[in-house]
């Protein structure tokens, strides 16, 4: 997937943002028609590489709590990560559904309730199993002067982004939820037909 390195990155905001993981500031970015809040804690540029989560929106599982996937899950491991370091940032883009939208992620939930797994879902309503582009979140970082990090992610594709936007990954964190038995399946294709590492059995 090729990356657009000459975004016209806009920071839109920045406010103090109290959260039961800790103090953070909460930056707005735009970038044409994208969008992502950045949750910010502690000094990000001296020192050593800070922890990174790239994070995409997830109605059903951040604010519903879905079993289906394991986003609320890693979206927590990562908040509670860089509290207990007291140190780096989450960039929240609003690719919903792997970048396919809310709705025809909802498609995708019926096809996946006859059987097909997420992947194959995508793929009958005519999308790929991933249309997410990373340029963003390397902008983003580049505009904040960061130049390597450690990144929570079981997805590889994250780590040859940021590394093709001229971030350095000095380090890929595993970020792994529980295997709820809801979520093994979503779980088994993002590994099997995805190729996302998971450092333990599911």
């Amino acid at each position: 997937m090729e990356k657009n390195l000459d975004l016209k990155l806009i920071q839109a905001a920045e406010a103090t943002f109290p959260t039961e993981y800790g103090l953070f500031r909460v930056l707005g970015f735009t970038a044409g028609d994208d969008e992502a809040a950045v949750l910010v804690m502690g000094d990000l540029v001296s020192g050593a590489a800070p922890l990174l989560r790239i994070h995409s929106q997830c109605l059903t599982g951040d604010v519903f709590h879905s079993l289906r996937c394991d986003c609320r899950a890693q979206l927590e491991i990562a908040l509670e990560e860089v509290s207990r370091e007291g140190r780096g940032l989450i960039i929240y883009e609003l690719k919903e559904g792997r970048g396919i939208g809310l709705m025809n992620k909802l498609r995708a939930y019926e096809l996946q309730d006859q059987g097909a797994d997420t992947v194959e879902a995508n793929q009958r309503l005519g999308f790929e199993s991933d249309l997410r582009d990373y340029s963003l979140p390397g902008a983003i970082l580049r505009h904040l002067g960061i130049t390597s990090v450690r990144l929570l992610s079981n997805n590889p594709e994250k780590v040859s982004a940021l590394e093709s936007a001229g971030i350095t990954v000095a380090e890929r964190v595993p970020c792994i939820a529980n295997a709820h038995e809801s979520r093994r399946g979503y779980l088994e294709t993002k590994r099997d037909k995805m190729g996302h590492l998971f450092d333990k059995a599911l």
